[in-house]
């Protein structure tokens, strides 16, 4: 699995295309989002990403590319 950090460029899959934006932070813990609860621990972290749009949202690595 690939360990993503701060700034790191990345590409997810969104509605049928691809999305592009930057790592802001990895998180190890439970949280929210826009509203949305995010589980997320050591083990399994999730990192939340500022996609090219502006928006922020939460992702798994295994999720992500590095672009």
């Amino acid at each position: 699995m690939t360990d993503f950090k701060k700034g790191d460029e990345v590409t997810w899959k969104s509605h049928g295309g691809t999305a592009h934006g930057t790592v802001e932070k990895k998180v190890t813990n439970d949280t929210k989002i826009k509203g949305h609860q995010v589980r997320a621990s050591k083990d399994e972290p999730q990192y939340i990403v500022e996609s090219d749009n502006g928006g922020k949202a939460a992702h798994k690595a295994g999720a992500l590319h590095k672009a």
